[in-house]
């Protein structure tokens, strides 16, 4: 009887098979361990110079499971329960460094956070190394201090029914007649008149808390939340301060180096910005 024909090799290629699947399946994971040690490292190095508790709350375009499907993130309550535990953990007197990178996201889950900050009796410093525009914006306005790069803007926090503006919706009042304005509309009307009310109303306390003058934060109020500007309109440093907001531009530098080790995942995509990732240092032409 023939016997069957055996290859020596075929224990190495099935070796060879599971040590892929098993590179392919734990690299990311020994990868995102790797990170967020380093991550942790470099916030203990940026805690024992400044002498708090940092906090991150930093919102990138992430990648899901092992397929690099993109999921966008906002402000959410889950958020709001870390940031708030975090809080919880630290001294009373402990200064809190909450470095803010964010579209925005739910107010419920920032007016929490927010609430947090403006009742911790130590120092609050919200530091904007990017944006940190609408819920992001709110929690900037929570601190003592607002710390941002030159070049980094918060936006407006005016109500936003669905997603329309609450003051855009409230001019339909203005230049229609009543009985030519669907019941729906009317009753969005409402719900959006009371939601700049509130988010005044709720600035104004926030804002006060912190010892600002009543009248100074009711200018504050009304120039932010009632729909002045569009809901993604940049406000720069320099008009924040004539706001008359506390903005300085001392942003650590172990912050940049901190959103570093949050990179943008870019997947198969060939990347829209490059460049030599070093400090250069000019000579006396001007080259470096």
């Amino acid at each position: 009887m023939e016997q069957p024909f055996y290859n020596p090799l075929f224990p190495l290629v099935n070796f060879l098979w599971l040590f892929l699947l098993l590179a392919f399946l734990l690299i990311p994971f020994w990868r995102r361990f790797l990170l967020s040690k380093a991550r942790e490292a470099l916030i203990r190095q940026l805690e024992g110079k400044r002498g708090s508790r940092v906090i991150t709350l930093i919102h990138r375009q992430e990648s899901l499971g092992f397929f690099g499907i993109p999921i966008f993130r906002y402000i959410n309550i889950e958020d709001s329960e870390q940031v708030l535990r975090a809080i919880r953990m630290t001294p009373p007197e402990m200064p809190i460094d909450l470095i803010v990178h964010t579209p925005g996201g739910l107010a419920l889950a920032s007016t929490q956070i927010a609430n947090a900050l403006v009742r911790h009796k130590g120092p609050v410093r919200v530091i904007v190394p990017h944006y940190a525009m609408s819920g992001g914006t709110l929690l900037a306005l929570s601190a003592d201090e607002i710390i941002m790069d030159p070049n980094a803007v918060l936006g407006p926090v005016d109500p936003q029914i669905g997603q329309m503006p609450a003051a855009s919706i409230l001019k339909v009042l203005e230049q229609k007649d009543i009985k030519d304005i669907e019941d729906q509309t009317l009753i969005m009307a409402d719900i959006a008149r009371k939601a700049i009310d509130q988010m005044k109303s709720y600035l104004l306390w926030l804002l006060t808390q912190n010892g600002m003058e009543e009248g100074k934060a009711e200018r504050i109020a009304q120039e932010l939340a009632t729909g002045k500007y569009t809901h993604d309109y940049p406000l720069t440093v320099e008009y924040l301060k004539e706001l008359g907001l506390n903005v300085s531009t001392d942003v650590p530098e172990e912050v940049y180096a901190l959103m570093e080790l949050f990179p943008q995942p870019m997947g198969s995509q060939v990347p829209s910005v490059q460049y030599i990732p070093v400090p250069y240092r000019t000579n006396h032409g001007g080259k470096p």
